[in-house]
């Protein structure tokens, strides 16, 4: 039986590209989560509050996507707008929309429950005391909202932080990336996969303790 030895020095010689990695994939996730919140809220409130017929392609695009795979869509995105004469997106402005897009159909159905769990009292007595429609939405409606769907909304980045992974499959230098460079130059497979399988786990860990303490603080209604 031929037995493995470790060597942790290729993770040393190495530990800059595991950073920079680390660094480029929360980016990719925070630019995603911000994209696509925008995205979510936006059809959300077409559903809730918009016309019938805008509904349908809000419905559509929330079906499509989230029983599409995620890996497919990013070779749909990257490699199949160009052969529409869309090629004015590098690979990361590519991934970042489709992570946005992909993000967003999710986003859609947690703002869209969130309007819908918001207690009718609080919107007739923002009516009571003379707020407009834009108001009640601006101070009543959209606060509670984001209150209700804070743990969904931070569950939502953690899982877009590990969809990062999928990055490499067009060749972004994020930490499965790197990972699977290491391996391919060093040939010390359990040294690079598991460096990266840590880095990845201390990271939703802390992602979640942060939120979990935001959430203690604001996601309740008062």
């Amino acid at each position: 039986m031929i037995q493995y030895y470790f060597d942790w020095s290729v993770i040393w010689r190495n530990a800059d590209r595991f950073a920079y990695a680390l660094g480029l994939g929360l980016s990719l996730a925070l630019a995603s989560l911000v994209i696509g919140s925008v995205i979510g809220m936006a059809c959300a409130m077409a559903r809730v509050y918009g016309p019938r017929w805008l509904s349908w392609p809000v419905w559509l695009y929330v079906e499509f996507i989230r029983n599409t795979p995620l890996l497919l869509l990013v070779f749909f995105v990257y490699f199949g707008l160009p052969e529409l004469d869309i090629s004015y997106l590098d690979k990361t402005q590519s991934f970042i929309l489709t992570l946005s897009l992909y993000g967003g159909a999710y986003m859609t159905e947690v703002f869209r429950a969130g309007l819908a769990s918001i207690p009718k009292s609080y919107t007739e007595a923002a009516k009571a005391i003379g707020l407009r429609p834009w108001q009640r939405q601006r101070y009543v409606v959209l606060p509670v909202m984001l209150r209700i769907t804070l743990p969904a909304f931070s569950n939502n980045l953690i899982s877009l932080f590990k969809d990062t992974s999928l990055a490499a499959a067009i060749a972004i230098p994020e930490l499965t990336f790197v990972a699977r460079q290491i391996n391919a130059n060093t040939f010390r497979v359990m040294e690079s996969w598991l460096a990266a399988s840590a880095l990845y786990l201390v990271t939703c860990y802390a992602i979640a303790s942060a939120l979990r303490l935001l959430e203690r603080r604001y996601a309740s209604i008062r």
